[in-house]
């Protein structure tokens, strides 16, 4: 993500390009979470769970949940991309002799340590700021499941409004865990920020590795979608089973006062014990698919013409206050 436009300016394209991406996969999320949470003796298909949705809810129900993850979406993005920019900046700054005047600290090639080191804190601060968004995104999208066997609530009622059901799964949290749990999970979710910063190392990398000229500097909508689209889908195989592990951790109902950590593992052998290896991967395909098509669009609309509109917004307002 080494670029010469102000962190600002990457935080407002980056949280665009990812709304947008967020906007055209969501069904797929919807779907990943549901297949993720199954406790199925056979599991459940992505085919199987978009069919049965669908079938059920209509159209409507592949997007239940979209207000909230669409906010974490952004919220989480603009912090990581401004978060990640502005590091980035400090850090190369340090590198470089003051006496050094032409290398530039927004285009110095980092190590590979500083890269996911610089891409891990960004993470952590964006994840912590996004989490209880996320948390009821995940119990927005699995309370149909389990409609049928629970009496009608504003929770499952495909009849009450989006923002009945919104303030009835905000609610129910808090009467479970209080505060807490708008952050369940976040253990988990600490050492998920790795994805990001594994992601845009592997972007780096694959820039470096393939790109030449101008296009390594500023890679073209395609160039960006295919190699983010790519790291992402590397380092999404690499830290699955924690993904798996966020997820159920943040749709449980449980008030379990057990660290989430410890809850983790259980979460794991438990899925080891029903399925085998198997088990700790289940839903990896239609992840990979969804991560896929949303990194590439994220980073496809981000190198694109909002981010041009972005910087001309951002260079006219310059341009006034020096007016001024």
């Amino acid at each position: 993500m080494t670029s010469t436009l102000p962190p600002l300016v990457q935080a407002f394209s980056g949280a665009a390009g990812s709304a947008t991406a967020n906007a055209i996969t969501y069904p797929l999320d919807l779907v990943t979470t549901r297949v993720q949470t199954s406790h199925s003796a056979k599991g459940a298909g992505a085919l199987q769970v978009f069919r049965h949705v669908l079938h059920k809810y209509g159209v409507d129900g592949l997007y239940d949940g979209i207000g909230t993850d669409t906010g974490a979406t952004i919220l989480s993005n603009f912090f990581y991309f401004y978060a990640y920019s502005l590091l980035r900046n400090l850090l190369s700054r340090r590198r470089i002799p003051s006496s050094s005047q032409s290398v530039s600290t927004k285009t110095l090639l980092l190590s590979v340590p500083e890269e996911l080191a610089v891409g891990f804190l960004a993470g952590i601060l964006s994840r912590a700021l996004s989490t209880p968004l996320s948390v009821v995104t995940a119990r927005l999208q699995t309370e149909n499941d389990d409609a049928d066997s629970r009496p009608p609530s504003p929770v499952n009622n495909p009849e009450v409004s989006r923002s009945s059901r919104i303030m009835s799964v905000v609610k129910s949290i808090y009467e479970e865990s209080g505060l807490a749990g708008f952050w369940r999970g976040f253990e988990a979710v600490v050492l998920l920020s790795l994805n990001p910063s594994l992601t845009f190392f592997l972007y780096q990398f694959y820039r470096r590795l393939f790109l030449r000229g101008t296009d390594r500097q500023t890679p073209k909508p395609a160039q960006a979608f295919l190699g983010a689209a790519l790291s992402n889908s590397i380092a999404v195989a690499l830290l699955y089973p924690l993904i798996l592990a966020k997820t159920r951790l943040q749709a449980s109902r449980s008030s379990s006062s057990s660290t989430s950590i410890s809850s983790a593992a259980y979460i794991w052998t438990s899925a080891y014990q029903r399925h085998g290896p198997r088990g700790l991967y289940q839903g990896l395909e239609v992840t990979i698919l969804k991560g896929f098509l949303s990194q590439g669009v994220t980073m496809m609309v981000k190198q694109s013409r909002i981010e041009q509109l972005v910087v001309a917004l951002y260079l006219y307002r310059r341009a006034g206050r020096g007016a001024v």
